[in-house]
């Protein structure tokens, strides 16, 4: 079974000391229905083993769905965080091919899931392993699947943000609070236990490329600027030539900012790093297609 559990022994303790048994179990069953905080007051006299923390299985539909959304394919490292008894993993080897890890702090399940790899024949794709999912590096991953509680995604979120851009992320579920879903797929779970819906909901997540700040033009170009502010995937600033100022807004997928139709300035932009690339512009901008803008620290950029 994939679970929803928490991995964490450390997440676990910061659950402990803010929750009662009786307040949690209310909160996971009346979660889909309503937004409720897991930040609630009180206090357990005595901590909980993390085995007994309440789990609900992922169905195969939702397994498939996960995968599916994040365009899973041969080129892919899939980590799942939570791995239960295994099956996102070697699921994404078995039928879509790609290599993956799975993360779990149940020595039982991690030898279930390492025994499924091997009978389903993708023992050398699919890999399992006890660990602690604060203590995992997650930079190999292109994929990375997840069905853990609200406040355990919102803990993992900064590190999931520091990801390579282009990373997707995907949860059953639970969301990552203000860092709002780039897609969302809803799914049929008739027999579904939590809640009164018979479906589940799969988050899939984009990392944006970081491209706050200003970029500075060369060459022919010096003076041209490009200032950014970004929250999460959105970004909105100013594109600057000589006394000409442009508005840009738009959507960052990955390494890729699209300008919106709104957008005054239709610029298309790729970042590598330091350097911002204008892959795709249209009017008297299109003079600046192929131009690249490099990040400086300074509030302008130098005449």
């Amino acid at each position: 079974m994939k679970t929803c559990r928490i991995y964490s022994r450390n997440a676990f303790a910061a659950f402990t000391n803010n929750m009662s048994w009786m307040k949690s179990i209310l909160t996971l069953i009346l979660a889909p229905l309503m937004a409720l905080s897991f930040a609630v007051p009180g206090a357990w006299s005595q901590a909980m083993p993390l085995e007994e923390v309440p789990f609900v299985t992922t169905p195969d539909n939702v397994t498939l769905e996960m995968l599916s959304i994040a365009g899973v394919n041969a080129s892919d490292f899939v980590m799942d965080l939570g791995s239960g008894d295994g099956r996102i993993v070697i699921l994404a080897a078995r039928r879509f091919g790609a290599r993956g890890l799975g993360v779990e702090i149940v020595p039982e399940l991690v030898a279930l899931s390492n025994a499924s790899a091997k009978s389903a024949g993708v023992a050398d794709r699919a890999e399992f392993r006890e660990q602690d999912l604060f203590r995992t590096d997650f930079s190999p991953a292109s994929v990375i699947t997840m069905y853990l509680l609200p406040e355990v995604n919102m803990q993992l979120r900064p590190a999931m943000l520091a990801l390579k851009p282009g990373t997707r992320i995907v949860s059953h579920d639970w969301d990552m609070g203000d860092w709002k879903p780039d897609r969302t797929s809803v799914v049929a779970v008739p027999d579904k236990k939590i809640g009164l819906e018979k479906s589940s909901k799969v988050h899939l997540w984009v990392v944006p490329a970081n491209v706050r700040g200003t970029w500075c033009g060369s060459g022919l170009l010096r003076g041209t600027q490009i200032k950014l502010e970004q929250q999460f995937q959105e970004f909105r600033g100013t594109v600057m030539r000589g006394e000409r100022v442009r508005q840009l807004d738009g959507t960052i997928v990955g390494d890729s900012l699209q300008p919106s139709p709104r957008s005054a300035a239709q610029l298309g932009l790729t970042v590598q790093g330091n350097l911002l690339r204008i892959t795709s512009a249209e009017g008297n901008l299109a003079l600046l297609q192929g131009a690249s803008f490099t990040r400086t620290s300074a509030a302008t950029c130098a005449p």
